[in-house]
């Protein structure tokens, strides 16, 4: 064990511990806020797209226009919040701006009378996603002892699916029951982001040790040869992970129903949510490469799966295994990364990974849309478990497991 691995050890420590064993409490609570704001986001999520074609009467193309500004440009703003948390050594107060741009974007939507202004608040919305997602990972891995890390970040993707679970039944119920008033829906749809951030004033942030408190964040170049070996292998699976709308119209192009379309993309996110502290579990005793090569091999066949379904009734199956594959490797993935670089430039490395990650899979769903027109349904799929099974190739090949631990020590 390094140097700045038994200082971290010692300071997880002393991190106030939560009623779940293993869990410190600002995990729980950060797990909490999560919870209640993906219910927030999930309740609008599915209305958004209806509230701009039937009532603010956008065409299709300004739709399409405001969810690949808002997912870009989100995109770009977690590598610079991450970079940001590591420079100012606070992580705390950029997650608390994050939240709070997403709980404001809830009743703005609620105003917007013309779809540009729709547009200004969705890029809020997911702005305030971008300032927040890297410092947040990071605040959970510094108040986080190494060998639970798994776990940790398990259980907070857990908490954080779940409300993506319940959100959009919420979001659909309540439209139905206020007779399809969207305006009003909107505006329910900021208490339960508005409890996240009060609950935020009760996470308390680890200050870094004196010693390490003028310690500058290493540059880009020095993160380490597992951290970036893991991002270029990152890359090549998400240029085949286009967006999840694929895998709902792949359903729909089978035979579902729309609800039955939605209905599996909920067995799905159950599946994900039930499976991820198990998966971080297991990461944290078998090895975050292992766990990871598992689930890229998972989203190999999901996809293989998709590709070659000719029925309705393989959906199912392929939507719940869709719910392991990233059980397997959201939560690993980050916490494989905080493992292998200086806690100093965590909130970078973080930042790095889901900006690029982001970005990549806005390529691979025009890539995946382009397919579908010009080849098939099925092309999109075979892609995807065609860059899935390099992936896993890549990665057992370039990160051996002693890589990781000689790449850490000499990070540290």
């Amino acid at each position: 064990m390094t140097r700045e691995e038994r200082t971290e050890a010692q300071a997880a420590a002393d991190i106030a511990p939560s009623p779940i064993p293993g869990i410190s409490r600002p995990v729980f609570l950060l797990s909490i806020v999560s919870f209640l704001t993906d219910i927030s986001s999930e309740m609008t999520y599915p209305l958004i797209p209806l509230f701009l074609t039937s009532v603010l009467g956008a065409p299709l193309v300004a739709v399409g226009l405001i969810e690949g500004v808002a997912e870009s440009s989100a995109s770009v703003i977690k590598t610079a919040s991450g970079w940001l948390s590591d420079r100012w050594r606070v992580r705390k107060p950029l997650v608390v701006l994050g939240y709070g741009l997403s709980t404001i974007a809830k009743p703005l939507m609620a105003a917007a009378h013309v779809w540009p202004a729709a547009l200004g608040v969705r890029f809020l919305d997911r702005a305030g996603k971008g300032v927040r997602t890297a410092p947040r990972d990071a605040l959970l891995a510094d108040v986080t002892d190494k060998k639970n890390r798994g776990l940790a970040f398990g259980f907070h993707r857990a908490a954080d699916t779940m409300g993506a679970v319940l959100g959009p039944g919420i979001g659909l119920g309540l439209l139905a029951a206020l007779d399809e008033d969207f305006r009003l829906v909107f505006l329910l749809a900021a208490i339960p982001a508005a409890a996240g951030v009060l609950f935020l004033a009760l996470v308390r942030e680890r200050k870094p040790p004196p010693a390490a408190a003028h310690e500058e964040a290493v540059p880009l170049r020095q993160l380490g040869v597992t951290f970036y070996l893991f991002l270029g292998v990152s890359l090549v699976f998400a240029l085949g992970n286009s967006s999840d709308v694929f895998l709902i119209l792949r359903a729909k192009d089978l035979g579902l129903s729309n609800t039955g379309a939605v209905s599996a993309y909920i067995v799905f996110n159950a599946a994900y949510a039930a499976l991820s502290v198990p998966a971080g579990i297991a990461s944290d005793r078998l090895g975050r490469r292992n766990v990871i090569a598992v689930g890229f091999l998972v989203f190999a066949g999901v996809y293989v799966g998709f590709g070659f379904a000719s029925a309705s009734a393989a959906v199912w199956p392929l939507f719940a295994l869709y719910g392991l594959h990233m059980a397997l490797t959201e939560g690993v993935g980050r916490a494989l990364i905080a493992d292998s670089v200086p806690a100093r430039s965590r909130g970078t490395a973080l930042g790095l990974y889901t900006g690029a990650m982001g970005a990549m899979i806005l390529v691979a769903s025009v890539l995946a849309g382009v397919l579908w027109d010009e080849i098939g349904p099925s092309a999109p799929f075979f892609l995807g478990g065609a860059t899935a099974a390099a992936s896993l190739i890549l990665l057992l090949a370039l990160l051996p497991r002693s890589r990781q631990r000689r790449d850490y020590n000499d990070a540290g």
